[in-house]
Order: C-alpha cells, then sequence, then structure tokens
C-alpha cells in the first residue's frame, strides 16, 4: 500500500523506521511545523534521512494541506502522535482511510494527557488502541486493543517508554497488516461510555499533602517526569520526581520527618513520602542528598506554604 506517516517526536519516528524496515511504501511523511528553536523533529529527521517528502502545514483545514494529501495518492494513512485537528475530510482522503493511535484503552480516557490520568487515578490496568479517527476526539471506531498493567510503583515514564510506547509501534504495524488484508475491524464506541480527561499541566500537578498519602503518591508518579507534580518550600516551587511509600506514622501534612541518605520523608494524609529526586526552583533535576547537602531543606520544614 502507498502510506502517509503523519506524526511527531521519537514516537512517530519509530513507527516511520517500522514501516520502512519491512519495506512498506511511504509516499509522505506530515509533521509539525519547526520550532523557534530550529531543532528539527525526530520524525523529520527520519523522513529526510530516507529522501521522503516532508510536508508541515499548520493547519489541516486549508485545502491546499488536502490537495497536497489528494496528489500522493495515499491508500493508507498512519497517525503516530499527532496534535493538529486532522478533518474527516483529510482523514478520508486515502483509499482505506486513516488509523490513529491512542494511549489508553479507549473509550476510556479520552484526550491528550491518556497515560497521566489512570495512574493519578490509581488504576491498575491501561493500555493502546488503534482506531479509525473521525472529527470526534478519540471517538472513533476501534480496529484495535492492547491491555497493559500499571505496578504499584510506575510512573508516566515507565508504562510510556516500556510498554505503551514499544508495543505500540508493533500494534501499528498489525494494524497496518489487518487493513491490507481486509480484516481490519470497525468496532463503534459507546458514545456515553468512556471518559475525556485535558491536559495534566501544572495547575493539576500541585501536591496537596493533606490529602492521602496513596493520592499524593499516586499524583506524583503520574506527573513524573511530565508536567512534574510540585510543591512550594521556603516560598519556592519545587518539583518532585522519583519517590517511594515512607513508613512515618500520621504527622502534620507536608512536614519533613526525616533526612535519610537517600531522600527526604515528607508526611501526608495518613502517611508519608519520601523524596528521591527534585528540580528547585530554576535548577535542573537533582538527587535528594545533593539537595540536602546545598542546604534545599532541612528536618521541621514544611512544604507547601
Amino acid at each position: 500500500m502507498r502510506i502517509i506517516v503523519n506524526g511527531q517526536q521519537a514516537f512517530g519516528r519509530s513507527v516511520l523506521e517500522a514501516l520502512l524496515e519491512r519495506g512498506e511504501e511511504v509516499v509522505g511523511v506530515f509533521t509539525a511545523p519547526d520550532g523557534d528553536s530550529g531543532a528539527q523533529d525526530p520524525l523529520k529527521e527520519c523522513a529526510v534521512e530516507n529522501d521522503l517528502p516532508v510536508f508541515q502545514p499548520k493547519s489541516f483545514r486549508r485545502e491546499s494541506v488536502r490537495e497536497q494529501v489528494s496528489e500522493l495518492n495515499p491508500d493508507l494513512c498512519v497517525m503516530a502522535y499527532v496534535t493538529l485537528i486532522v478533518p474527516e475530510a483529510v482523514l478520508n482522503i486515502p483509499t482505506h482511510g486513516t488509523i490513529q493511535y491512542h494511549p489508553s484503552l479507549l473509550p476510556m480516557h479520552k484526550g491528550p494527557s491518556s497515560i497521566n490520568w489512570p495512574i493519578i487515578f490509581g488504576e491498575k490496568t491501561t493500555g493502546l488502541s488503534i482506531f479509525w479517527p473521525d472529527d470526534g476526539l478519540d471517538t472513533g471506531p476501534i480496529l484495535l486493543q492492547k491491555e497493559v498493567a500499571i505496578g504499584p510503583d510506575d510512573t508516566l515514564g515507565s508504562v510510556y517508554f516500556n510498554h505503551l510506547y514499544p508495543q505500540g509501534v508493533d500494534a501499528m504495524i498489525e494494524s497496518v497488516d489487518l487493513v491490507r488484508n481486509g480484516n481490519a475491524p470497525r468496532v463503534e464506541q459507546d458514545p456515553d461510555a468512556g471518559s475525556y480527561e485535558g491536559w495534566c499541566r501544572e495547575e493539576q500537578a500541585k501536591i496537596d499533602w493533606t490529602k492521602p498519602v496513596e493520592e499524593v503518591y499516586n499524583l506524583i508518579r503520574g506527573c513524573n517526569p511530565q508536567p512534574g507534580a510540585w510543591t512550594v518550600l521556603n516560598g519556592e516551587q519545587l518539583q518532585v520526581f522519583d519517590s517511594r511509600r515512607g513508613s512515618s506514622g500520621e504527622a502534620q501534612p507536608g512536614k519533613v520527618v526525616a533526612i535519610h541518605d537517600d531522600s527526604i520523608e515528607v508526611a501526608a494524609g495518613g502517611g508519608s513520602i519520601q523524596i528521591l529526586r527534585v528540580r528547585p526552583n530554576g535548577g535542573g533535576k537533582i538527587h535528594a542528598p545533593e539537595f540536602i547537602e546545598a542546604g534545599g531543606v532541612k528536618n521541621g520544614d514544611v512544604l507547601g506554604k
């Protein structure tokens, strides 16, 4: 089949590489416009390395973009990490339409931060979906799904890089084969089922130490590494990354109850969290001992004020 790849970042590149390695005919690559830094997107880099036509539209609603897609005479479009809205008028141009990757078990967790929220909510299972996109937001029919377990200490990073990323690339390739062979399912989503959550950003990542310790722990790991859970210490924002459950009992929420060789132990509702890595305001990520050694925190300090 004549395939278009539409995507960006490392995941988009990995999907393109996988298609090329198995000899697929990729006739064009669509990716995000270059940023102000001038750095090339990894997907664009791969396309250029393989002498593939590259298109970087600011909007897929323009007639000129629809014409570019049509002129490629595609059989299938594969969307791998797409942030721009692509209308059905473009999605339906390829002979077999368009398939898209989404890192959740649709219809659960529709929306842009679909890996963060299941971890933050304390769920034990998530997954990925390859679906047929439409004009809704992650609402199109399902082609295939893969389930992924969320371990009790998994983070956004571990769930994505160890599971959803590699399995997502494989699932895209499996889906291309199903489309080619005429066996690709189209299972309609129940419009009244599932959930939608918006972006998990700085506002949503603020730690409330009065919350039950399990909720605090889930927030920290669900925001690690992005956007980074945060608190306030001595009037300055402090981001919290690697952590583990502590062993201390009840204490004032947010109070530093112990300084260990490798961590800072902070009280939360019904227990404590041991912080292993932080990012001070204006600095880079550092391990807790370095932060302690620099005088950034001491026993008895209260976070969140």
